[in-house]
């Protein structure tokens, strides 16, 4: 199920498993995911929102989500999901530690430097 680039961004994928192993993969693979997903149910009901937690051990699995537009968390049954579609923007794309790592040491910097000037400007430099 995970034959996308190890460093590209699964965002805008559906999964639409066969059976239990390819849907636990599949609702791994958006618990993972830090963007939104759409969960069609077998139903044909859409559920949009953030998958926070889920639990494939318990009888019978389950996952949970913060739906978009709604109050509280919402309980959904594995066997109650036909597909996956990792539909929201995945906010950390594109992006790595080492980046990261760079943003906060040059923002240090000027604020270091930021520091150093209004010392010297009450005199204490």
């Amino acid at each position: 199920m995970r034959d996308f680039p190890p460093e590209g961004s699964p965002e805008g994928r559906t999964f639409r498993p066969m059976n239990l192993s390819e849907l636990c993969q599949a609702v791994d693979l958006a618990f993972d995911y830090r963007g939104d997903v759409t969960l069609e149910l077998t139903s044909g009901e859409t559920v949009e929102g953030y998958l926070f937690n889920r639990d494939a051990a318990a009888d019978p699995p389950i996952l949970r989500v913060f739906p978009q537009g709604e109050s509280g968390v919402r309980l959904i049954h594995y066997s109650d999901i036909a597909a996956i579609v990792l539909s929201g923007e995945d906010p950390a794309s594109g992006k790595s530690w080492e980046a990261w790592v760079r943003k906060k040491e040059t923002e240090r910097k000027a604020d270091a430097a930021r520091v150093e000037a209004e010392a010297r400007a009450r005199g204490h430099l």
